[in-house]
């Protein structure tokens, strides 16, 4: 950048100085008034689908009502009374767009005729503490824009929604699939709220959901576009419906949402630091038998604790997630080994867990060793993920 400096030290410009001087082009600056530039703008994690922790594919789900099901990291399947279906992590993306993973949705047994309640749509969950900026409750609400790839077998509208959970409120968007099996950019931006505020926590404020197939529970009412509390309208219009055809599909990637009424370029984040947010949620300790779980030692004659601190600090305390079957773990101590099934959660909070069994051992009170898992089938995480009913 070019200096403001005179003939001399000390010297103010003269104008013929400034009338020769080449000024650098600041349009692409962080400003007040210039926000598409800001880092973090996306308040989607792992919107380019990069991260799989649990797995990269989860088959023969008939139910998921709560938005359990993760085949990538903080990106849910939601379903109910909708058929089979299986979600994989793909590299199937839009050319060009630097994408390098995409998430896909396929029906393996189709729901040809789905119940009132029924729905299938995907969701990411945010927090409330997370989301003051956008100063909803004020006249100063921000409006949010979603952008996102998409492609699908079939044509026909489906529902992109915002669900306001702190207060039963709701604001959704008919979109349209032009061109089956084919990549498409989708934009949608939603009115700010100025009457309903987020609660300041680490709860579950916000849902953005995309419904690709629902019942006349969700659908018979009359489209509004703005913020609504009426369950019959919060996919209206919806004609889509995955679930009635065997093998329909639907790949999602690039998906963003963001304060303003334009969709900026996808905010790519370095893996690293994309896997650290993914991390608050859930944290995958240990995966195959040569991962170690951490330290453990033998407190009496039947019964060893080991604990384990999470790389960053978990939204909550968080729940186990393990697998356990016959000699699914093991603690190498004193020139011996020692086979187990499970391990129980004693203690924790944010930032470690404390497991123990007392149950399946037998060694030596004092003795300490390292624990790791046996079977290849063994996993070992923490799960602090936002759960809510649809």
């Amino acid at each position: 950048m070019a200096k403001l400096i005179g003939n001399a030290p000390n010297q103010v410009p003269t104008n013929a100085d400034l009338g020769s001087m080449a000024f650098e082009d600041r349009t692409n600056y962080i400003t007040k008034n210039n926000p598409v530039h800001q880092p973090y703008r996306n308040i989607i994690i792992n919107g380019d689908m990069s991260i799989a922790q649990r797995g990269t594919s989860v088959s023969g789900i008939t139910s998921a009502a709560a938005g359990t099901v993760h085949a990538v990291d903080r990106m849910a399947l939601a379903l109910s009374s909708a058929g089979t279906w299986t979600v994989s992590q793909e590299t199937d993306v839009p050319s060009g767009q630097g994408f390098a993973k995409s998430l896909k949705f396929l029906c393996t047994t189709n729901e040809p005729s789905i119940s009132a309640g029924g729905f299938i749509t995907f969701m990411q969950k945010f927090e409330g503490q997370n989301l003051q900026y956008l100063k909803f409750g004020t006249s100063n609400a921000q409006s949010l824009t979603a952008s996102f790839w998409i492609k699908s077998s079939k044509t026909g509208n489906f529902v992109v929604e915002l669900a306001d959970r702190d207060n039963s409120i709701y604001i959704a968007e008919l979109v349209s699939i032009n061109t089956a099996n084919t990549w498409e950019k989708k934009t949608v931006t939603f009115q700010g709220n100025t009457a309903n505020s987020f609660n300041n926590d680490n709860g579950n404020s916000l849902d953005l959901q995309l419904w690709f197939g629902t019942g006349t529970t969700y659908s018979s009412g009359t489209y509004s576009g703005v913020w609504q509390t009426s369950q019959s309208r919060r996919a209206s219009g919806l004609d889509l419906q995955l679930q009635d055809t065997t093998n329909a599909n639907v790949y999602l990637t690039g998906v963003q949402l963001e304060a303003g009424t334009t969709a900026s370029d996808f905010e790519f984040l370095p893996y690293d630091v994309n896997l650290q947010r993914c991390q608050r949620y859930f944290y995958m300790h240990a995966n195959t038998n040569a991962d170690e779980i951490g330290i453990g030692g033998y407190y009496s004659s039947s019964q060893i604790f080991c604990d384990f601190q999470f790389p960053v600090s978990m939204r909550t305390t968080p729940s186990v997630y393990i697998t356990t079957g016959t000699n699914y773990f093991r603690i190498f101590r004193n020139g011996a080994i020692d086979s187990f099934n499970s391990l129980t959660f004693g203690a924790g909070n944010v930032n470690m867990f404390g497991l123990y069994n007392n149950t399946e051992v037998s060694g030596t009170a004092g003795h300490a060793g390292f624990v790791r898992p046996e079977n290849s089938l063994a996993v070992i995480g923490a799960d602090a993920e936002l759960w809510l009913t649809q």
